[in-house]
């Protein structure tokens, strides 16, 4: 199991009768890079809705390298690993296996879950169950449905979803799945979503634990709230979707990434990272659940 222990200055100002005064603590965090749907293919030159996708993950975990945020303590690859090609994740391995962090990776509609957990079932990689890092419990839930681009919880995916929040012994949890389980406002996307969203809020409502829910497949930026509990879905590193379009249509966004950096009070940092335009900035927010 990776520890971390990485710290996290803290500053704030307070406003009293002798003027303002400056308090400085330390708090320990949990730093991770959420890249997503990169459908790979085994051809290094394959495109999707023109997109080269190889060479634009190899640019988003470049850009990843370079930035502030590197390195995190872990990896997390929320779906679509490959587009329906299983020889695809031989560039998954290459790219992520010796990059000296745990890889937490989830099945989404185009992979084929029993084939990932094959191919990946090998250090640094972890892809079903959870995994513990100091004061969170990272969560991974297979949303895949075979034949299908909705998704769907099975009864024994929703039954380890309640033991592993039940049994988190004082951590905060993020959970993580493919499939959105709140409405984009997309007509075409939300047809397929997770079809069994109000099983799986049923047994999140029943835990107090839990802080951020994230997820990938809907090729865009969606950053929301629900009885306190974080909602984030992020960009692909490919092709991007419309916001909010009736029917199915690509944007012109750049590939992105998402950081996020877990407090041990259960807070949590967050920031979606364009690849092509990090330099001009990006949307970055701060949330406790504490």
């Amino acid at each position: 199991m990776f520890v971390s222990n990485r710290s996290t200055c803290m500053t704030q100002f307070t406003a009293g009768p002798q003027g303002p005064s400056v308090t400085l603590s330390i708090m320990t965090g949990l730093r991770l890079i959420q890249f997503t749907d990169p459908h790979l293919y085994g051809s290094e030159t394959e495109t999707l809705r023109g997109i080269a996708t190889l060479p634009a993950l190899e640019a988003a975990l470049a850009d990843a390298q370079r930035s502030p945020a590197w390195p995190p303590d872990v990896v997390l690859v929320t779906g679509d690993l490959v587009q329906d090609d299983p020889t695809g994740y031989k560039h998954i391995r290459r790219m992520f296996g010796h990059l000296g962090m745990p890889v937490l990776c989830i099945p989404g509609n185009h992979d084929d879950p029993a084939v990932l957990r094959r191919e990946l079932r090998v250090d640094p990689f972890i892809v079903e169950g959870y995994a513990d890092y100091d004061a969170w419990r990272i969560v991974l839930l297979d949303s895949a449905l075979p034949g299908s681009a909705s998704g769907r919880l099975s009864d024994k995916t929703l039954a380890q979803l309640e033991q592993a929040l039940a049994t988190a012994d004082g951590r905060h949890c993020m959970v993580t799945l493919h499939h959105h389980p709140v409405a984009m406002a997309s007509r075409w996307l939300d047809r397929v979503g997770l079809e069994n969203a109000e099983e799986f809020f049923n047994v999140i409502d029943r835990h107090d634990n839990v802080r951020a829910i994230v997820w990938g497949h809907v090729h865009q930026v969606y950053e929301g709230m629900r009885k306190n509990v974080r909602l984030l879905a992020t960009p692909s590193t490919c092709a991007q979707f419309v916001p909010h379009a009736d029917e199915f249509a690509v944007d012109r966004r750049p590939p992105a990434y998402r950081t996020l950096e877990l407090r041990s009070d259960g807070s949590l940092l967050t920031e979606v990272v364009w690849v092509e335009k990090r330099l001009a900035g990006s949307a970055r927010s701060v949330y406790s659940a504490a």
